[in-house]
């Protein structure tokens, strides 16, 4: 499971001309899943995301975490994490999990996030045609790969 974590000033997310979740400070989440991931993969990123300091503390110092700062989560599915593109010039996706499979690992994931103790986590909506806006904060860019983390 793939998961890029942008610190954020503010995000939305617009269907159909309709805004389906936003965020003040906090982080976007762009959450991608993978074929053989699991529940496993899922808690080892709502046990790192909530707690992840990548916000400022009072001298300037990235030491502070999305619970700290009372921060809120927009989460948005993004298959195209799981982008092969190591052949060719089209990106191939058949690494991305089943659609009915992906969409319970991602729901899975809000849930959890929503129980670490964030005030408030919107989402997307899976397999919808999103536009999706933030104000970077920073610019703070972090990538995980629920593979990589113990």
């Amino acid at each position: 499971m793939k998961a890029v974590i942008q610190r954020v000033a503010h995000s939305n997310v617009v269907i159909d001309s309709v805004e389906k979740g936003s965020t003040g400070k906090g982080l976007l989440i762009l959450l991608g899943v993978e074929q053989g991931d699991s529940e496993a993969d899922a808690d080892k990123l709502i046990k790192k995301i909530p707690v992840l300091r990548i916000f400022e503390d009072q001298n300037g110092k990235m030491n502070l975490s999305c619970i700290d700062i009372d921060g809120e989560i927009l989460v948005i599915s993004q298959f195209t994490l799981c982008a092969d593109c190591s052949h060719g010039r089209r990106p191939s996706f058949t690494n991305s999990a089943q659609p009915d499979i992906a969409n319970d690992l991602y729901m899975y994931v809000v849930d959890g996030l929503r129980k670490s103790g964030i005030k408030k986590v919107d989402t997307g909506e899976f397999g919808a045609d999103m536009k999706v806006s933030l104000l970077n904060d920073g610019p703070v860019t972090i990538i995980l790969d629920s593979r990589q983390l113990k």
